[in-house]
């Protein structure tokens, strides 16, 4: 198959952002928010659900890969989801997954003690996580294009910032004896209703493809782009970078609050305030990393930032004081930020491909959240929850080597595609 030309990599295709692209990138900001709330949420629950589930690090483990195998049954479809259906209503009926999923979690903990009940909810809340992740990230890319400017960790500062909140309604939820069921089934209700409303906001279909592109317009010409995209050196190169940034990002949230309230003695609310400070470091970071982005580029600022994760996450678990512990999961989620977002970015360069190219590195990106999570409690069950933690550091030192490939292509060259031959 012959594609046609691909078009230059710039973000600066209109010089002055229409009103309509300008609503969308809010409603964009909202969607990000409120799937960071669901997920905040539930991750600052997880402590309370191990307790009413008694349950060992590394069953706890198995739990909650749950949710990494619904991600991952979603990722191969999403990006084709998103281009036969379009963004809002591929991001719609994800959400209304999530709200299910969370539904029956929390329920499932509060009432029945199920282990079976939990997982099943979890599956359906990370299907529907995975695919909304897909949607919303082309939906982020076509926005950022317009306006012109790096924007897309702003919009992942957005759901850092759901996270936050989430994390905060979990500690304040758990300080005041909620039940796990009733604050899940709350905050489902809420961000399905605000997702709804934020996806009315967002681009029209035809404004994803304004040349007309038509070689992959039909079912079957999707999924010769989707198997192709599969052989492009840049964007596999790229998934395996989102693979280490998810699971750097992915083990703190899956672990960070048990592993503070196991191995350095404190409360259930304690342990969730701690995830918050992680959260608060990550949307720092993506608050201020569009500025740095614009300012020296992809390569020199991720550099940076896999630095000071590296030495946040080493002072998180070998802090011999609980402030400088503290200190270093700050400067663990600041240097987390940047990863997952710029890597979304960088598949989407050029947006013709966007929806394959980002659904196969949200692929790859995902098997950290698939393997992270048992891999890292049956670690647990050995050397305790938070020595556990130390494979962050040690993942993050060789990914120094893939950074380069994000750079993007230059102005008027193409970048490598299976597309073309």
């Amino acid at each position: 198959m012959s594609a046609p030309t691909s078009r230059p990599v710039t973000l600066d295709v209109a010089p002055a952002p229409s009103r309509a692209v300008r609503i969308a990138r809010n409603g964009v900001a909202v969607t990000f928010t409120l799937n960071g709330l669901a997920v905040g949420s539930w991750f600052s629950r997880v402590p309370a659900v191990r307790e009413a589930l008694d349950l060992s690090a590394g069953r706890l483990g198995l739990l909650l890969l749950a949710m990494s195998v619904g991600a991952l049954l979603a990722m191969p479809t999403s990006g084709l989801l998103a281009q036969r259906l379009g963004a809002a209503r591929t991001v719609t009926l994800a959400t209304v997954l999530v709200a299910i999923g969370l539904t029956v979690a929390g329920l499932g903990a509060t009432l029945t003690g199920s282990f079976a009940v939990v997982a099943i909810g979890l599956v359906a809340f990370g299907y529907g996580s995975g695919a909304c992740d897909v949607a919303m990230n082309v939906e982020a890319a076509a926005v950022e294009r317009r306006l012109g400017r790096t924007i897309m960790p702003r919009f992942h500062a957005g759901w850092s910032l759901g996270s936050v909140a989430g994390a905060g309604l979990g500690a304040g939820a758990a300080r005041l004896d909620v039940a796990v069921g009733t604050h899940l089934c709350a905050v489902a209700l809420v961000v399905l209703t605000g997702t709804v409303l934020a996806t009315r906001t967002y681009l029209p279909m035809s404004a994803h493809d304004p040349d007309g592109d038509s070689a992959d317009a039909t079912p079957a010409g999707r999924r010769r782009a989707q198997l192709a995209a599969w052989r492009e050196p840049r964007t596999l190169l790229i998934g395996l970078f989102v693979l280490v940034a998810a699971f750097t990002e992915g083990a703190a949230n899956d672990w960070l609050a048990v592993a503070f309230v196991d191995g350095r003695d404190l409360s259930e609310a304690a342990g969730a305030a701690v995830f918050a400070v992680f959260v608060v470091g990550m949307t720092l970071g993506r608050t201020a990393g569009t500025v740095a982005l614009d300012r020296w580029g992809r390569v020199p600022v991720l550099s940076g930032t896999i630095g000071l994760a590296v030495l946040g996450a080493g002072l998180a678990v070998l802090a011999g004081s609980g402030p400088l512990a503290i200190v270093g999961v700050a400067l663990w989620g600041l240097g987390a930020s940047l990863g997952f977002p710029v890597g979304m970015s960088a598949a989407a360069d050029e947006e013709a491909y966007a929806p394959v190219r980002v659904s196969v590195v949200a692929v790859i990106g995902y098997t950290a959240f698939l393997a992270g999570p048992p891999l890292l409690g049956l670690l647990g069950d050995h050397v305790g929850t938070l020595r556990a933690l130390l494979v962050v550091p040690l993942l993050l030192l060789p990914t120094l080597l893939l950074v380069p490939v994000l750079r993007p292509p230059h102005a008027g060259e193409q970048a490598p595609s299976a597309h073309q031959n």
